[in-house]
């Protein structure tokens, strides 16, 4: 079953999100990047985690890596012919490529594989130079102040 998505009224009334609303109509529209599958859950005001099914993977098969704002997470199974006839095989077995785009300021904060799922923590670490500070307002004899209140 597909799901189509009309983003046309998120585009008028949003400001320099063009490239946002490209990569999610990406999404949307590929059928053919479906392996593996995955969840993306919010733990936290600035922390994600990635589930990915990896069933029949080992983790020296899996490779996870990060390179401009792009997260790669790649398998190459390892060829071992085990003289097995199949009759039908329906568990993928070739290799594969998932890239997921980063937002400004993610990292990976770690990863581990456990009974088949692939769990890859992520965080966003904003700079201090980017967060919110107050500038108080000062009577014309007294010079400004501006007071940082970012929360570390």
């Amino acid at each position: 079953m597909s799901t189509m998505f009309d983003f046309a009224p998120l585009w008028r009334s949003t400001i320099g999100f063009d490239r946002l609303f490209d990569a999610l109509e990406r999404v949307t529209t590929a059928g053919d990047a479906l392996y593996p599958p995955y969840d993306i859950e919010k733990t936290g005001e600035d922390r994600y985690r990635l589930t990915l099914a990896l069933a029949g993977w080992m983790p020296e098969e899996i490779s996870v890596t990060t390179e401009l704002n792009q997260l790669v997470v790649a398998g190459a199974k390892k060829s071992g012919a085990d003289g097995a006839e199949f009759l039908y095989r329906g568990i993928p077995v070739g290799n594969f490529e998932r890239r997921f785009s980063l937002a400004d300021y993610v990292e990976v904060a770690g990863a581990r594989f456990e009974n088949g799922l692939l769990t890859i923590d992520l965080v966003r670490q904003m700079p201090e130079a980017m967060k919110p500070r107050r500038i108080a307002i000062a009577n014309s004899n007294e010079p400004p102040a501006i007071e940082n209140k970012a929360a570390a």
